[in-house]
């Protein structure tokens, strides 16, 4: 009966031997109860091997996981719009420059108004208008032409003053275009210069036309001028009915 614990005691023992890892391995000296575990260098390095590549993929999750919320915040940036725009500014230079354009002196930019003024200032004069009709009409003709040089300085003067404040917005889109954080904000600031450049062309054209108004309206009072010309000196030419005669009383 005294010997079966002993042996139950050495069945525990070889199962508990079994069951270690293959790194220890049982080795008795003295009594059954006493034992020691026995480094093992080949199943260590494998271990530490196995642990290395475990914190590799660790690693490299955890830096494709920093990829893609940085590729997030890339998105986010390129979807973030221009905190700055000039479309007011450029309304209103367009719309200063069009009110330029309608204060035109008496024949304005207008089809209908031209054609109704040249054919009543600037058309055939009439050889029996009175010599205080035609110089009435050259006065009028010529008034007209003094405002169309006035207009056309005036359209002048307000397109120079537009160029400050084209000068400030085209700095300040350039300057949002090169600290853009996303494609969206460069596209914006390069959409917003092109519609400064467009505002500058509306201007040079506006200066333009002004400037051609002013030059026909010159044309066509020399041509005019020169018509009644010619009727005045066909009258005054024009031989007339002579001396007549006629009785005379001196003295009541």
């Amino acid at each position: 009966m005294t010997r079966f614990p002993a042996r139950l005691a050495s069945a525990s023992m070889l199962a508990f031997a079994l069951a270690v890892p293959a790194t220890v391995s049982p080795f008795f000296t003295g009594p059954a109860h006493a034992w020691r575990i026995v480094y093992d260098p080949s199943n260590y390095a494998q271990n530490v091997l196995t642990a290395a590549r475990t914190l590799e993929q660790i690693n490299n999750q955890i830096q494709s996981l920093q990829n893609e919320a940085q590729m997030l915040i890339n998105q986010a940036r390129n979807l973030e719009s221009l905190p700055h725009s000039s479309l007011q500014q450029i309304q209103q230079n367009v719309q200063r420059t069009r009110q330029l354009l309608d204060q035109a002196q008496s024949i304005a930019f207008d089809v209908n108004q031209i054609d109704q003024a040249f054919q009543q200032d600037y058309g055939s004069l009439s050889l029996s208008a009175s010599d205080a009709q035609l110089v009435a009409d050259a006065r009028s003709r010529w008034e007209t032409t003094v405002g169309g040089l006035q207009d056309a300085l005036r359209v002048q003067a307000g397109v120079v003053g537009n160029i400050d404040a084209n000068r400030a917005e085209m700095s300040a889109l350039v300057g949002e275009s090169q600290n853009a954080v996303g494609a969206l904000q460069a596209t914006q600031a390069g959409n917003q210069l092109l519609a400064l450049q467009s505002q500058q062309l509306s201007d040079l054209i506006a200066v333009m036309s002004a400037n051609g108004r002013a030059e026909a309206l010159l044309e066509a009072d020399r041509a005019t001028a020169a018509e009644q010309g010619r009727i005045q000196r066909e009258r005054f030419l024009t031989p007339g009915s002579g001396y007549q005669p006629g009785s005379a009383r001196m003295f009541n």
